[in-house]
Order: C-alpha cells, then structure tokens, then sequence
C-alpha cells in the first residue's frame, strides 16, 4: 500500500480498510466529496456538449469524481481517470491532488514522471482548442495562456508531493536509525551488564581465593604450633611458652590479612554508575598490589621452620622486577604448597626451588616421604588448594604440574611469563 506524509503523523493503525488512520479516512472522504460535487456540476456542460441527457452526465460527473477516494491506495488509478476526463473539462481537483498523491507516494519516477507529462500534455491540448475559438487571430497569445494553465496545473503539485515524499522518507530514515542505535544500546547495556556480572565472578573467585591462602596457611601453622605446645607443655616450659607465642603471632597475623581483605572489599562496595558509564569496564575489587610478594618468600619458608618443618630453598637466578599479579602469584603458590606440605607430610624433608629465567620464573615445591610413626595433625582438606594454584597460574598463561614423586612425596611445580 502506498502513503503519503499526510498518514504518518500518528502511532497505530486506528484506520478502516487501507487507511492507516481514522484522520486520512475522513480527509480523503471529503476530498472525494468535493471533487465529485466540482465534476458533478462540471458533468452538466459535458452532458450538454456531448448530447446526453444531463442527469446521465451528473451521474458519470459523481463517478470520476468519487474515484479520488483511492488516491492512497491506487494513486496511478487517479491520475489516469483525470488524464481522461481533461477533454470533457472536469476533474480540476481530481487531477491536482492525483498528481500530488501520486509524486509523493512510492511509485517509481520513472513512472511519475511519463503520468505528470501526459498530465501537462492533455491539459495543454485541452486548453489550446478551448481557448483558440475564443481569441481567435492571436495564437500567441492562445499558446502562452494554454502553456501557463498547464504548467500551473501540473508542476507545483507534483514538486509539492515529490518535497513531502521526500522529507517522510527522510523522517522514517532517522527513525530507522534511532530505533537502530536505541536497539545499539541496549545491546551494548546488556553486554556491559554481562561483563560486570563476569567481573564480579571473577572478584569473588579471586577474593575467595585469597582467603582460603591466608586462612589455610596462618591456621595450618597455628595447628601444628598448637600440637607441639600441648606435647612440650610439661617437658619444656620455655619452649611451650615460645609455642604459644608464636600460635598468637600467626593468630594476629591471620586477622591482619582477613580484615585487610574486608577493608578492601567495603572500600570497593559498589556506586551508582550514571547512564553514560553503561558500557565502561567494571573496576575489580582490589588489586595485586595489595598483596604480597617475592620478597616475603623467606618470612614466609621461616614460618615453616619456626614450625619444625625443615625446608631448603635454592634460588637460581636474579630477581628482576615483575609485574604484581606475578609475584603475588608465585607467592601464593610456594604458600599453599607448604600448607599442604604441613597437612599431608608432616615431617618430611622440603625442598624450594626458584629460577629466575629470561621472560619466565619457575618455582616447585617437593617434599620426601614422611615417616611412618610421625602423627598427623588431622587438618581438614577441602581440595580446593591444588585447584586455585592451578586456576592461577593459567590464568596468567603459565604452566602448573602436580603430583607424586617416585620416592613418595608430593611435588607441585609452576612457571609464570613475567612479560608485560
């Protein structure tokens, strides 16, 4: 169905038939009431001029003029009746808005053009054999007024529909484009909105993570502390108290980094991100500066020889500056290493390994079988210490092997890309 400017304006279909709108329906009623009134009373000299009966010639006046109520649905219909009847001297209006609808609709131009040129011709033709018996011997004068009446008639509805069917299409093409970029952003909200909900996920895992390092390992320690406290208690009072001293020590030092996470964690609590910000990257909670580092790795190996582990570590290489992630990865990672070396191998001789290499650093964590007649300290193990070094050190791009030795022991190796 073609359309003109004059049904966009309103949202819905409200319409009868092939109107759109309830208001097009009644404009169109009335100008196919005025066009048949005009053809009806111009149907009266043509009923004459043709010898009919004139009733005959008002009726057929009533029906060329009532055509003009399909002008939005047969446009090319309309032109062509008014092309028609132009040698009879009816239809002005029918003819002028029949242009108009037509140049203003989706009709291809090609065809727009060949109706509005027969329109010019036929009216031309009309006006100069009705004009020449009246002024006779001025032909130029006959020429130019038949050529004005013309183009007066013709022209100016057609540029008009062409200007009107050109600004709808413009408006439907930026409508087009709004609900385009309306549709752009709410995709992109809701890429931003599954980006943030994988940060988060991502900061949970991460924040548990730390957690389970710090509390494993400070409470590991504090265990065994607190294992060889009660079996020197009566032996060696000194080194009881020492015992003690150092099951507070672990005690505080565990609370320090627990409520050093919490902090962060309420520092970092979520704001309300204005609209503009939709698409911007959500900010992790934290950072790897917080934490710690290679530096720690001999407080850290002291702690588990103030514990009565004997560990040896050996360093190949050169330290060089890494990035954070890095050096708080490794870290983590020789940690959880020798709290599973406390929990399962009690005892057992330990053995750290750091390699400083060009673009990578290495670290493994071995230790020997432990004796038979060594108690256990009965640790709970969730499982989880293996698999969060393992998610760490891929989630930098590194390697991560571990195992059981042949001499049965346990062996837990890593390297990390120190690349920026």
């Amino acid at each position: 169905m073609t359309g003109t400017g004059e049904e966009r304006g309103g949202a819905g279909r409200d319409g009868p038939w092939w109107w759109e709108r309830r208001r097009a329906a009644l404009l169109d009623v009335g100008l196919a009431a005025v066009s048949a009134a005009e053809c009806g009373v111009e149907g009266v000299g043509f009923a004459r001029e043709a010898g009919i009966p004139v009733p005959l010639g008002v009726l057929f006046g009533i029906a060329v003029g009532s055509v003009l109520l399909l002008r939005r649905r047969r446009p090319i219909a309309v032109v062509l009746v008014g092309i028609a009847v132009a040698p009879a001297a009816m239809g002005f209006l029918l003819g002028v808005v029949g242009l108009y609808t037509l140049a203003a609709c989706e009709v291809p131009r090609r065809i727009t053009a060949t109706l509005a040129s027969m329109s010019l011709a036929g009216t031309f033709v009309v006006m100069y054999l009705r004009t020449r018996g009246d002024l006779e011997g001025d032909t130029t004068l006959v020429l130019v007024l038949s050529v004005f009446v013309a183009v007066a008639l013709t022209v100016p509805p057609v540029l008009l529909g062409l200007y009107i069917g050109a600004r709808r299409r413009l408006m439907e093409s930026l409508q087009e484009r709004a609900d385009s970029l309306e549709r752009e952003l709410s995709l992109l909200a809701d890429r931003a909105e599954e980006r943030a909900e994988w940060a988060r996920t991502e900061e949970r895992t991460r924040i548990a993570r730390e957690m389970h390092d710090v509390v494993a390992h400070r409470v590991s320690l504090m265990v065994v502390h607190a294992a060889a406290l009660q079996a020197v208690a009566a032996k060696d009072p000194v080194k009881a108290a020492r015992n003690a001293a150092l099951v507070g020590d672990m005690g505080r030092q565990a609370l320090t980094e627990l409520r050093e996470m919490l902090g962060v964690l309420r520092a970092e609590a979520p704001r309300p991100r204005p609209a503009a910000a939709v698409a911007a990257p959500v900010a992790l909670a934290g950072s790897f500066d917080d934490g710690p580092s290679l530096e720690g790795l001999e407080a850290l190996v002291g702690q588990s020889r103030a514990a009565g582990m004997a560990v040896e570590v050996l360093v190949d290489g050169e330290r060089s500056g890494y990035p954070a992630e890095v050096e708080q990865t490794a870290y983590r990672v020789v940690q959880e290493a020798l709290t599973n070396c406390h929990k399962h191998a009690p005892g057992a001789r330990v053995v750290v390994r750091l390699a400083h290499r060009e673009g990578e650093v290495a670290m493994q964590v071995q230790n020997g079988p432990c004796g038979a007649d060594v108690e256990q300290p009965g640790l709970p193990s969730g499982g989880n210490g293996l698999l969060g070094m393992r998610e760490r050190v891929l989630a930098l791009g590194g390697v991560f092997v571990s195992g059981p030795t042949e001499e049965g022991g346990f062996k837990v190796s890593a390297v990390l890309p120190t690349a920026r």
